[in-house]
């Protein structure tokens, strides 16, 4: 056989597992769509995926695992969003991003309903794989926000309670959002409400003293007194 063969065959084999790895979470999706991810079993995941039970283990150590790569696979969605949020904090480009939030939310319905309802209970490996995924996203925009450089003498404490507003922000209206009629006027009065939020989160950073500052101007004082 020769190396272009065993390259294509080994490369054959990878997208083989890789489909059946997709179809093992679009599986899982599918069974989550009305109920916990915990009262799904590995025969329902499996036959949804058209491999015997025995054929998870290959691509799985775990039904929790399995949950852990939806996490993954549905905080990818948010992630997009808050990316665009992240590098132009700006209103105009707030407005977008929820705009693009929404658009998101009806069409992946089902991954924003398993964060949100798995986030507060269900299995333990799930939750934490999601609070993760906020701790990584957090950190994300932190960085980012130190880079302005409006905020470049900003202390990381500082830049990361922005951060975790903005995000928790956000979170807050997915859960508004996914329990609305889409395009109706609790829609549009969620977006408006999430939209002043942000605003109100950018004129306070504007005017907001970082703690390097608040304590330069204590200390100062101190000493005059």
């Amino acid at each position: 056989m020769s190396e272009n063969s065993v390259g294509s065959t080994t490369a054959s084999r990878a997208e083989r597992k890789e489909r059946t790895r997709r179809a093992l979470v679009d599986g899982t999706l599918d069974a989550i769509a009305d109920r916990s991810f915990s009262s799904v079993s590995l025969r329902e995941v499996t036959r949804a995926a058209g491999i015997v039970p025995t054929a998870f283990y290959r691509h799985f150590a775990s039904m929790e695992d399995l949950g852990v790569a939806v996490v993954e696979d549905s905080m990818r969605v948010l992630r997009k969003i808050l990316r665009d949020v992240r590098r132009h904090p700006s209103a105009d480009n707030a407005r977008e991003s929820l705009e693009l939030l929404v658009g998101e939310i009806r069409e992946h319905d089902v991954q924003f309903r398993f964060l949100i309802r798995e986030r507060s209970g269900g299995v333990v490996k799930v939750r934490r794989a999601i609070e993760t995924e906020l701790r990584m996203i957090v950190h994300e925009l932190t960085q980012d926000l130190s880079r302005i450089p409006a905020l470049s003498s900003w202390p990381g404490d500082d830049l990361e309670m922005v951060a975790d507003l903005i995000v928790n922000t956000m979170l807050a209206t997915v859960v508004d959002l996914v329990e609305v009629t889409p395009a109706g006027a609790a829609e549009r009065d969620i977006v408006e409400r999430a939209l002043s939020q942000l605003r109100v989160i950018m004129l306070g950073m504007g005017q907001w003293q970082p703690r390097n500052v608040r304590g330069a101007r204590t200390s100062a004082a101190a000493l005059g007194a």
